[in-house]
């Protein structure tokens, strides 16, 4: 794994002020990749790896407003961290998938209005103690990354084709 993500990993703190909460999959969402190394949560959002796809960063998003519930959102972990920096939490990358880019800045603007002291200064103990910087264009990152991806590789639960009412290529 990406040496900034062991670094994440020992930092002390609230990982919960940048929508990271720190938890296990005791409970696992029909959608939520069978194999999958948890980052943090928002939620019934999961933030994870997925050992098929190296380093990559995705979302599993059992209310997804788009056709895919798992989603890549960095091609490694300091990429994500340095999304964070650029959005403020991993909750307006995680979004990108279904937004339009309008609306995408006036999240960001939104969530800069309402950005507290102890986020702020948590942001700036990742891009300092990671040596990270905000990532330009964040919008077009994701998009980028995530046209024409390929999820054959991801590997789910029965639940999931029962519930998406797939069958299953065995």
């Amino acid at each position: 794994m990406d040496a900034a993500y062991k670094k994440y990993v020992d930092l002390p703190i609230d990982s919960s002020l940048l929508s990271l909460e720190k938890g296990d999959m005791a409970y696992m969402y029909f959608c939520y990749p069978v194999n999958a190394i948890p980052i943090g949560f928002e939620g019934c959002i999961l933030y994870c790896f997925i050992p098929e796809y190296g380093d990559m960063v995705f979302a599993s998003n059992p209310e997804t407003c788009v056709d895919d519930n798992v989603y890549p959102l960095a091609k490694n972990f300091s990429d994500f961290i340095r999304l964070i920096l650029a959005c403020g939490s991993a909750n307006p990358v995680e979004q990108i998938v279904w937004m339009t880019k309008d609306k995408f800045r006036q999240h960001i603007a939104d969530e800069k209005q309402i950005r507290t002291q102890e986020q702020q200064d948590t942001l700036n103990l990742l891009s300092e103690t990671l040596g990270l910087t905000p990532m330009e264009n964040p919008y077009e990152y994701v998009k980028e990354l995530q046209h024409n991806f390929d999820g054959s590789k991801i590997q789910f639960s029965d639940e999931y084709y029962d519930v998406k009412g797939i069958d299953r290529n065995f």
